[in-house]
């Protein structure tokens, strides 16, 4: 693993509430934030940074490390920054993006935001929404 770790969405949030210093880099689409919801850190004085991993067209955000440093200057590598996407994949390559390029400590939020596909193909029964985590509509 070439990242600090997977954390579960509820240890997410206490690495947050805990330490005023962490930050949340929500990876996912644009269509996502705006259609599905987005998680809310306003009880925290807080707000969650949006970057794309990927573009909503499905291609690969060229841009991401660069608008990741634009939002936190190298001054600040050394906080915890946790990635977020809907099921905790594209996070990974987030994550590991982050660490090779010196920020963080790096981690994944497993199951990500909406969480991973059920018998019957629907998600919500785990993920940051589903354990009741603060979120909005976008």
């Amino acid at each position: 693993m070439s990242y600090a770790g997977d954390i579960t969405p509820l240890e997410a949030w206490k690495m947050l509430t805990d330490n005023p210093d962490a930050v949340l880099v929500d990876v996912r689409t644009d269509a996502e934030w705006r259609f599905v919801g987005v998680p809310d850190l306003s009880s925290l004085g807080r707000d969650v940074l949006y970057i794309e991993w990927n573009r909503s067209n499905g291609q690969h955000n060229d841009r991401f490390l660069a608008e990741l440093q634009d939002k936190l200057p190298a001054a600040e590598n050394e906080r915890p920054v946790v990635f977020l996407c809907r099921s905790g994949n594209r996070s990974i390559g987030a994550a590991e993006v982050a660490t090779e390029a010196g920020i963080g400590p790096s981690y994944n939020v497993l199951d990500g935001f909406e969480g991973q596909l059920d018998a019957q193909g629907h998600r919500g029964d785990t993920g940051w929404r589903a354990v009741g985590l603060p979120w909005k509509q976008g």
